[in-house]
């Protein structure tokens, strides 16, 4: 480059540095501040005068600014990033470059700066709502809509036949429903069905266990509150389930342990349809529609008086109690090979379960009701190494009788009958659950070692 060229350059220097739509902060190997530009000082609120010839350090140490590049660049001769914050709080990326001279000496520090102050707002914003998403979802037992087959129970018995009629027949309306029964029983899956049933079908479907919330956190989340209603409380509010669920169904599972001062807040919303967040001064209209559930007797509750006699009333128009498995013996089998065909899916597998087995667990309690169930199959699916689930495969818990002190497996091979007849069928309940898991003959034959003739005779036996 021509002396000339260098000359005219340096005669407009300034102005270039001043066009930059960076900031730019030069210094020297010693620290000392020699030019910032415009943009600069409109990004600080720093001036020209106010840094240059100030020691950088000083400009720390006097709170100016928490962080320089100047020294880290100086001692390594290499480039490097930083983010800065002000006194004003607000915050700068900069990017510092050495400069050298042509024998390679470090003579400059060259800071380019720029404001990120809005886009960490927006990062905080953002985490803020990622914060409140979580704490939704561990509080919330589910938010969803089932699908039109989620929504029939599984069953043969009568008793449930009727209260699905009964159930069928409220839902249409708005009408409150209270579901009874045993911790177990599948209380939600009714609520769901009387949800799909009802014309709020295709809106949303909320359930909150009453007795999973922290009494400190139900009336927030319950309700909603206000900016900075409470310590902790998000700067722009939060709405509660009922807001969230406007226009569909609530379901309050464990009704029945919900506080006192809940209770009233909850009268509120059934007999005005009105809401007021935690914190607020002015109520909100809500449409929804209420489904409880308890396995406690609410009016038993009432009179101790940890349940509110109006809000009991209030609730008690459509109740329904769902009978436990133990009285409706009828369900153990349609239930088991149910959750067998679900989890045997869910894991790949391809299992059965003889029918002596069944007798057995058609002939068990079942204190836990469909949710032990479920689980015993569940685990059943998960331990078991072959295709099909025998008598010794269960629990000693189940097979035994406590009650009686004796085997149910004894009752059902000591009735009575000669035991190549007891044996016959057993072989033959064998090879036909069998011939469901491999659905060939020939399968069959070769894994057990049989003739194809000798399956078809065994099959046919009565």
């Amino acid at each position: 480059m021509t002396t000339r060229s260098m000359d005219f350059l340096s005669k407009y220097f300034e102005c270039i540095l001043d066009a930059l739509p960076d900031g730019v902060f030069v210094s020297d190997v010693s620290g000392i501040t020699l030019r910032v530009n415009r943009m600069y000082e409109q990004l600080t609120g720093l001036t020209q005068e106010q840094v240059q010839g100030k020691q950088v350090r000083a400009l720390v140490e006097n709170g100016v600014f928490d962080k320089v590049l100047n020294p880290e660049i100086v001692r390594t001769g290499k480039p490097a990033t930083h983010v800065q914050q002000l006194q004003n709080g607000k915050k700068l990326v900069l990017s510092g470059f050495p400069v050298f001279d042509e024998s390679g000496a470090l003579r400059l520090v060259v800071t380019f700066v720029r404001d990120i102050t809005m886009i960490t707002r927006l990062n905080e914003q953002m985490e803020e709502q990622r914060h409140l998403i979580d704490q939704f979802h561990e509080q919330m037992a589910y938010i969803t809509q089932k699908s039109s087959k989620a929504l029939t129970p599984v069953y043969e018995s009568q008793a449930i036949q009727g209260v699905v009629n009964m159930l069928q027949t409220v839902a249409p309306t708005d009408a409150s429903v209270l579901l009874l029964g045993e911790t177990g029983v599948g209380k939600d899956v009714f609520a769901r069905l009387t949800h799909g049933h009802s014309a709020r079908k295709d809106k949303i479907f909320l359930k909150v266990d009453c007795g999973g919330i922290s009494e400190t956190l139900t009336e927030s989340e319950m309700f909603g509150y206000m900016p900075g209603a409470f310590t902790g409380a998000s700067s722009k509010g939060k709405a509660g389930y009922f807001e969230l669920a406007d226009g569909g169904t609530v379901f309050l599972d464990e009704i029945g342990e919900l506080p006192l001062s809940m209770q009233t807040r909850l009268l509120r919303v059934l007999q005005d349809g009105e809401i007021m967040r935690v914190g607020g001064s002015r109520t909100t209209k809500v449409d929804v529609r209420i489904i409880a559930a308890t396995n406690k007797n609410l009016s038993e509750c009432v009179e101790t008086g940890t349940f509110r006699r109006d809000l009991y009333y209030r609730l008690n128009v459509a109740t329904v109690t769902i009978p436990a498995l133990r009285e409706r013996p009828d369900d153990v089998r349609p239930l088991v090979e149910h959750f067998l065909r679900y989890y045997a899916g869910k894991y790949g597998k391809s299992m059965a379960i003889m029918e002596v087995a069944l007798s057995i667990l058609s002939r068990y309690q079942w204190p836990g009701n469909v949710r032990e169930l479920q689980n015993l199959v569940h685990g059943l699916v998960i331990t078991h190494k072959g295709s099909l689930i025998s008598l010794r495969d269960l629990p000693v818990h189940i097979t035994e009788d406590k009650t009686r002190g004796r085997c149910y497996a004894d009752e059902i091979l000591t009735g009575g009958r000669a035991l190549k007849n007891i044996m016959a069928d057993i072989e033959r309940d064998f090879l036909q659950q069998a011939l469901e898991v491999h659905g060939s003959v020939q399968k069959v034959a070769d894994l057990f070692q049989i003739d194809r003739s000798t399956i078809f005779r065994k099959i046919q036996k009565k």
